[in-house]
């Protein structure tokens, strides 16, 4: 079973290490992998919007930096700024990537009451890219 709460605590945590000089929005991502692991992004702004990175890439990029073999099964995201913070396009195509094909990853948002809000990754992207599969 999932904790929810759990992930999204360590996502509005790690929020709090966002480099957002320019849109002073920042954004806090935690992955879960069936290994049971978990990694944790923050958004990194650059003064050329194109080049930032957003929390939900960073914190795929640190699983997979760190050697992550397993799916993803979770998403927590959660910006100080936003109650029910979507990802946006291209990181809803990077949860696309990294999920097997009969796997739909959950995708946790705090609501209005700091409550989870889930989703499904297909709800959010549901013709995503999946050439590999």
């Amino acid at each position: 079973m999932i904790n929810y709460n759990d992930l999204l605590e360590k996502a509005k945590e790690v929020s709090k290490s966002a480099y957002c000089p320019y849109s002073k929005f920042a954004v806090g991502a935690c992955v879960l992998y069936e290994s049971g692991n978990f990694y944790i992004g923050c958004n990194v702004e650059n003064s050329s919007y194109g080049l930032s990175l957003c929390a939900e890439r960073n914190a795929f990029s640190t699983a997979i930096a760190n050697g992550e073999k397993t799916s993803p099964v979770a998403i927590a995201i959660v910006s100080p700024n936003k109650k029910l913070c979507q990802p946006c396009g291209a990181c809803r195509q990077w949860l696309c990537e990294f999920q097997k094909r009969d796997c739909d990853i959950d995708v946790i948002l705090e609501d209005e009451n700091g409550q989870p809000k889930v989703f499904k990754s297909s709800e959010l992207l549901p013709h995503g890219f999946d050439l590999i599969k």
